[in-house]
């Protein structure tokens, strides 16, 4: 067996991006007023050693008081580092009815307490209890923080949360098991950033989105426009995890007999009328990143100096073909010219003093004038995202790719619904003045 086949320099560049990320923290983001709570994840990384360097691995031991760059530094230059596969931990969330949410893919993390003494806290207690990770130890370093998010409804202005991204690097490999809360997920993974980063694994996820296109039209508006739209679909990553641990104390663990899980035409019925957040729950769901998990990690993959990661994004569209052709034709001047401004370097936004993503809604960001950006809940996000002066890395690509896409979105919807009300009035027409003219040859 040989060493993995590896992007060439990904472990280097990954080594410069957490000394960067170290070095220039993004900036704190308050609370919109009457919205209290806070959340934060822990994207956490690790490097796996590769045969034949396995036999030369060996948990490096740090001096406690060496500054957190100089760690950085000798952690990577361990021979076993320099030719490893690096790879970030993902949880599936347990399966609960009437959870949106149910079997997602995520990074560990939750809402914060009031004990907690700040972000960064929550993220740590929050791994800890979810799968038992401890990244208060010394085996786990503290690297940055992405830029924070504020989360509201959806499609909607309501901030409900801000999100908090941080970055941890372990720097052994050989850690102690995973001890994973069976109330709240499923399984862990570890998936190597090749595999995000490889375009044979981009795909969609079909998310239901009529509740979220009328709060306040009841389930007759929402049947209506989920037969009339369809899914949505979104922009996702099919992860093949390295590494897997499962919960084998959750009900589903044990998967049912093949013939009790069939889906029967009332189960079908179900969906229709209420959605698909159901099946979501599914233990055969493969595991995808999408949504605002996937924005977070985007957020992380753009920031690799060498790759171009916004072109493997794909655009936001909708599963009937006559919706996805009016989503094309309005968007296609938008699209281009968005490419065309991240190819020459326009599409990196000055600092931001807040930005954001994270599960249910919208984002909202600041930049350095105070003017917000939104960032929509399902999509990579719209928030320009920016870059401290001193950061040379590239920041914002996927961000700038959709600030203002959602709006002309709507438009597509709209004329889509206008061009099938019209079709269908002009075939009703051609029947009526048939069925007179079959009428007076009889006459």
């Amino acid at each position: 067996m040989s060493r993995v086949e590896s992007i060439p320099g990904l472990v280097q560049q990954l080594q410069s991006l957490l000394i960067e990320l170290n070095a220039n923290p993004y900036p704190h983001v308050p609370n919109p007023p009457k919205c209290k709570k806070r959340a934060s994840v822990a994207l956490v990384l690790r490097i796996r050693p590769t045969f034949p360097d396995q036999a030369g691995y060996g948990a490096a031991r740090f001096d406690k008081h060496i500054s957190p760059q100089h760690k950085l530094e000798s952690f990577f230059s361990q021979a076993w580092v320099q030719h490893g596969d690096p790879e970030v931990m993902f949880i599936k969330r347990a399966a609960r009815e009437g959870d949106r949410w149910t079997s997602h893919v995520a990074l560990p993390g939750g809402k914060q307490d009031p004990q907690d003494e700040d972000d960064r806290t929550t993220s740590v207690r929050e791994t800890m209890e979810e799968i038992g990770l401890d990244l208060s130890q010394q085996h786990s370093q503290f690297v940055g923080n992405l830029p924070e998010r504020v989360v509201t409804t959806a499609w909607g202005k309501i901030p409900l949360m801000v999100l908090c991204p941080f970055v941890f690097l372990l720097t052994r490999y050989d850690i102690p098991p995973l001890r994973l809360q069976p109330t709240e997920i499923n399984s862990a993974h570890w998936v190597s950033v090749r595999a995000l980063l490889a375009p044979s694994l981009r795909t969609f996820e079909r998310c239901d989105v009529s509740d979220r296109l009328s709060h306040r039209g009841g389930e007759l508006l929402r049947v209506f426009l989920r037969l009339a739209l369809g899914q949505m679909l979104f922009a996702a990553v099919r992860l093949i995890p390295s590494e897997s641990v499962y919960c084998s104390s959750v009900r589903d663990f044990i998967p049912e007999d093949s013939k009790s899980i069939r889906t029967s035409l009332k189960q079908k019925a179900t969906e229709l009328i209420s959605g698909d957040h159901a099946a979501s729950g599914s233990r055969d769901r493969p595991l995808l990143l999408w949504g605002l998990t996937h924005g977070i990690v985007a957020d992380f993959l753009d920031l690799l100096p060498s790759y171009r990661t916004f072109k493997l994004w794909s655009w936001p569209t909708f599963s009937p073909w006559d919706v996805r052709l009016a989503v094309w034709l309005i968007t296609y001047s938008f699209r281009k010219r968005k490419l065309r401004e991240l190819e020459s370097g326009l599409g990196n936004s000055p600092t931001i003093i807040e930005a954001g993503s994270d599960g249910t809604g919208p984002v909202e960001s600041r930049d350095i004038h105070g003017v917000p950006h939104r960032v929509d809940m399902d999509g990579l996000g719209l928030s320009n995202r920016g870059k401290p002066l001193a950061r040379r890395l590239r920041s914002g690509a996927v961000g700038h790719m959709f600030d203002g896409y959602y709006r002309l979105l709507r438009k597509a919807i709209a004329m889509a619904v206008l061009l099938r009300c019209g079709a269908g009035v002009a075939l009703a027409a051609f029947i009526l003045q048939r069925v007179r003219a079959r009428g007076r040859n009889v006459l």
